[in-house]
């Protein structure tokens, strides 16, 4: 009710100040005109102090983004957005000041707003959980994350939501009072970790010493080097699967690094492995055939089938 009053006067109001002489114009135009040139600078002030908290933090290496370079994009991100919505909220109140009395205004606001919380009490939890997110530093801007089911680069923080680009290009908006835990897949350091299988048929003393040779080429490679953090590791033969020896290789990276590492390594110990004649197995099964006597017609017909599969395999 109180906020149709303040509106029904606001507009009173401005008819009036229409239906008023020439002399009184001026003053109300300068007035407002300097709410908003004061407006126009505070948001340049705002995105100074923006982009000064990136140049900050820019270490002038493109090549790698470190923690505090993300963090300073996140608090920037956030100085934007926030600064943003202050000024404007408030040239707008400044600027209806000048016409009426804007108290009243305040004070439906402050009882709408008391209303609008108990129902948007989803819309607290974002906020709240979105403040200690960013207070605790548990993610910023360009780690890659998974977070309430979903995964993908952060591109951008709010107090309300976080939204990740998938691999794929989609865009996810998660509500931050949906996010129960985080997995920060770029924080501090990645790690690569590599299970490759060999045939259970080839020396595994060779195979061994050819991994840990290539893994030892491939850490002093100068287009690799700068990207790890360790030499790669190689603990040995991790399990026995049903087709394959299996040879873990551990690769400590730069955050974010860790796929393309396990990328080239793929593709450079697939290579060795050639050279070597190791083979890659690919699934495969035995069959064993028992039969209760040879003149059974069963074990000829069976008997002939696997002469024809041995000739044309021959063939």
């Amino acid at each position: 009710m109180l906020l149709l009053v303040s509106l029904s006067r606001w507009l009173q109001g401005v008819a009036d100040f229409f239906a008023a002489q020439g002399s009184v114009l001026a003053p109300y135009v300068a007035r407002v005109a300097g709410i908003w040139l004061l407006a126009w600078a505070a948001l340049r002030i705002v995105r100074g102090i923006a982009h000064r908290v990136e140049a900050r933090v820019n270490d002038q290496n493109d090549v790698i983004t470190t923690a505090k370079e993300k963090r300073g994009r996140t608090i920037s991100q956030l100085i934007r957005g926030a600064g943003r919505a202050l000024v404007l909220t408030g040239a707008v109140l400044l600027t209806l000041r000048v016409f009426m009395d804007i108290s009243p205004i305040l004070a439906a606001a402050g009882l709408l707003g008391l209303a609008v919380s108990f129902g948007a009490q989803s819309l607290v939890k974002d906020i709240i959980t979105g403040f200690f997110m960013l207070l605790e530093d548990q993610f910023a801007v360009g780690d890659v994350i998974e977070a309430a089911g979903r995964s993908g680069s952060v591109e951008q923080i709010s107090l309300r939501v976080v939204k990740l680009r998938a691999l794929d290009g989609t865009l996810h908006i998660i509500p931050n009072g949906e996010i129960k835990s985080v997995s920060n897949m770029t924080r501090g350091w990645s790690r690569a970790v590599l299970e490759i299988g060999i045939g259970y048929d080839a020396d595994l003393d060779k195979a061994l010493a050819v991994f840990e040779d290539e893994a030892e080429k491939f850490s002093a490679n100068p287009d690799w080097q700068w990207k790890l953090e360790t030499p790669l590791e190689v603990p040995g033969i991790v399990k026995l699967a049903a087709d394959s020896v299996v040879i873990q290789v551990l690769a400590r990276t730069q955050p974010g690094a860790q796929w393309e590492v396990a990328r080239a390594f793929r593709l450079a110990i697939k290579k060795r492995l050639d050279q070597e004649n190791i083979d890659i197995p690919f699934p495969q099964q035995t069959v064993h055939l028992r039969f209760p006597s040879r003149n059974d017609e069963l074990a000829v017909a069976a008997e002939r089938v696997m002469h024809g599969l041995r000739k044309a395999d021959t063939e």
